[in-house]
């Protein structure tokens, strides 16, 4: 069997993985869930993934069935991402194939919570935020001079009820980081297992289509009418629609800035160092727009001429 050792210690690291859900680890390892099946799959024919997999499954399985299900849940978009690995797909279409699948599974828990156990995301929210911010409240409350540093049960909704209406923003980027995380991770593995993977284009070459400067400014419209609105469909998406666009166009303009680098031959570092103002600071995002409504980067090309 190809691999025979590797994907038996990979197996072994799924297995481990699976079984830290059980400790304070499992805020670290969960970002890495999504490693062991994908490479297992991708290196491996179906027959052989399945013999190196079972195995984890029963063990889990003997210690609590939530641990299979688990497995299942963290294999499902490692199956998709694989498969679309072996069908030698662009990295783009692996990592977004692969943040849809997570963002499925996120919508089909909140659905099934919904039907099956009467789950009710905003109540549930709430109560975090009421037990977290508590001292806060009773800080204000027991003393009228600090006031303004104590949080009102007026304040403690509005924030509870923001929080769920940017959950949709949460949950795609979220979503988007595990796949990339994934990806750039096993990329690199599988091409140590002589199993070449393609990479994704140097960030000089990230551009966007320019139909998402009309997206923005349908939702600027969108914000403009609906704005006020306190709830409702079209406040969920104010809430969400624009701040998405804008991290959309942050790494438009961290392309950008690699590109400017890229033909000035500065160092890379300097593209590095360009970047994070604009990951940090809001407002830089604008870059991006400019990039895409101008034809900035022939402008760069034509100037070194």
């Amino acid at each position: 069997m190809k691999f025979r050792w590797t994907s038996v210690a990979w197996s072994i690291v799924y297995l481990l993985l699976l079984l830290s859900l059980s400790t304070p680890l499992l805020i670290i390892t969960t970002l890495f869930m999504f490693i062991p099946a994908v490479v297992l799959f991708t290196a491996l024919n179906t027959k052989q993934f399945i013999l190196h997999v079972l195995p984890v499954l029963l063990i889990v399985g003997l210690i609590s069935p939530v641990y299979v299900l688990l497995a299942v849940y963290f294999l499902i978009p490692a199956l998709v991402m694989g498969r679309w690995y072996k069908k030698r797909a662009s990295a783009m279409s692996t990592i977004l194939a692969g943040m849809f699948a997570i963002l499925g599974e996120y919508l089909l828990i909140l659905l099934l919570g919904t039907l099956l156990f009467n789950f009710d995301l905003s109540t549930y929210v709430n109560d975090m935020m009421q037990t977290a911010l508590a001292p806060l409240t009773d800080l204000g409350t027991a003393n009228p001079l600090m006031n303004d540093l104590g949080f009102t049960s007026a304040d403690v909704h509005t924030l509870s009820y923001w929080t769920v209406q940017i959950i949709p923003m949460t949950l795609i980027v979220s979503s988007f980081l595990l796949s990339v995380i994934t990806h750039s991770i096993v990329r690199p593995i599988l091409n140590s297992m002589e199993y070449a993977v393609p990479k994704l284009k140097p960030a000089r070459e990230w551009r966007l289509p320019r139909s998402f400067i009309w997206y923005y400014l349908i939702g600027v419209v969108i914000t403009l009418l609906f704005g006020s609105a306190e709830s409702g469909f079209m406040s969920m998406i104010t809430a969400n629609l624009l701040p998405l666009l804008r991290i959309v166009f942050k790494i438009q303009t961290i392309g950008f800035l690699f590109f400017l680098v890229y033909e000035r031959k500065w160092s890379k570092a300097v593209a590095l160092v360009l970047s994070i103002p604009v990951i940090l600071f809001p407002g830089l995002w604008i870059i991006g727009v400019i990039d895409l409504a101008m034809p900035l980067r022939q402008l760069i090309t034509k100037s070194k001429r």
